[in-house]
């Protein structure tokens, strides 16, 4: 794939394959995620699920891929890889929680599933800060955190990774933020 860093008219065809990328949702799905992710190819979560209705929920919506964060404990996390790789429509990608344990073991050649090319797409969250970056051709992705649950947090996104002719092309989707009598 090669990278498209221009929304394009074309970037939000319905008829492109798109992919729903969250994290760090903390225990809680915001109603809008459901809607938002209506009819994309699949849906990534890269882990801080808390709660496994929320892997249940998103599976309703889209075939899922998801792995175990550092919150995510006892059956979530045991029933949950801590990394894991796949394609969908043609998009090998790669996903873990934490950065730098994912950067390690993807440099280390320690994930499984990549036939030794390196992946199109790796996600990751933990850090609560949505990003993008293309590295070497790799598109490198956090869609910071679906829940915003500390105060220092910016806003709660999540992503849309659009297959588009020239490549991939990511969306940040804000959400809103929740009332303090939701967060209790």
């Amino acid at each position: 794939m090669r990278p498209s860093t221009e929304e394009t008219a074309e970037a939000a065809s319905s008829e492109q394959p798109r992919i729903g990328v969250l994290s760090d949702t903390h225990g809680y799905l915001d109603p809008a995620i459901l809607d938002l992710f209506a009819g994309v190819t699949h849906i990534i979560h890269a882990g801080d699920i808390v709660d496994a209705g929320i892997l249940t929920a998103l599976a309703a919506v889209a075939p899922l891929t998801a792995v175990s964060g550092n919150l995510d404990v006892g059956d979530l996390a045991a029933t949950l890889a801590r990394e894991a790789s796949g394609e969908v429509a043609g998009v090998r990608f790669i996903v873990g929680h934490k950065r730098k344990r994912l950067m390690k073991r993807l440099a280390a050649g320690k994930l499984d599933g990549r036939d030794g090319d390196p992946p199109d797409l790796v996600v990751f969250g933990h850090e609560h800060i949505p990003s993008v970056a293309w590295v070497d051709g790799t598109l490198f992705l956090n869609p910071g955190t679906a829940s915003s649950p500390e105060e220092e947090d910016d806003g709660p996104t999540v992503a849309i990774v659009e297959v588009v002719t020239t490549g991939l092309s990511v969306r940040f989707i804000p959400l809103e933020r929740r009332r303090p009598a939701d967060t209790a």
